[in-house]
């Protein structure tokens, strides 16, 4: 495997690692600043990383992969992206914003453990499955590296979560 090229596996699992050491920093950081810089990295990390995941590996993956696991997936996304869009619009400042930051924590962590679990994890499946991991690499780093350009000019979207658009909250 070329290390500018990673697999579609090795691309997801490093920006596993990454988001990871970032909620780490977070935890240790002391002040409002460093912790509001941490908070926009992981909110554009897991930006860039879900969409991604959504406009490339999800699709591949139909068929070749549970498709409840694959549901379970979207569902945790749009979850994540609802805290991201909180961080995104508060501040350190803010009562809750330090728990809304573990809360996402927490919720990636048991989404990363339900994708890279050994034998019955998303990526597991996918393998198996037979899919052209290469190949979903390079479409993943290729629209990582766009999205990331429109991002730092642009700033984050609006998150779009269609799997919480047919409920309402009252």
């Amino acid at each position: 495997m070329d290390s500018r090229k990673p697999d579609a596996i090795a691309l997801l699992k490093a920006d596993h690692r990454k988001v990871e050491g970032l909620f780490a920093s977070y935890e240790k950081a002391t002040g409002e600043s460093r912790k509001k810089a941490l908070a926009e990295q992981i909110c554009m990390e897991l930006t860039i990383h879900t969409k991604i995941e959504e406009d490339v590996f999800y699709p591949a993956c139909e068929g070749g992969v549970d498709e409840s696991l694959l549901r379970e997936a979207y569902v945790e996304h749009d979850g994540a992206k609802v805290l991201v869009a909180e961080l995104e619009a508060g501040g350190p400042d803010e009562k809750f914003y330090d728990a809304k930051v573990k809360v996402l924590s927490e919720m990636i962590e048991h989404h990363v453990e339900e994708e890279e679990k050994r034998v019955e994890g998303m990526f597991a499946q996918a393998r198996k499955a037979g899919l052209n991991m290469d190949g979903l690499g390079e479409r993943m780093a290729a629209e990582k590296q766009s999205l990331l350009a429109s991002y730092k000019t642009g700033g984050l979207p609006k998150p779009e979560t269609p799997t919480f658009e047919a409920t309402t909250l009252s």
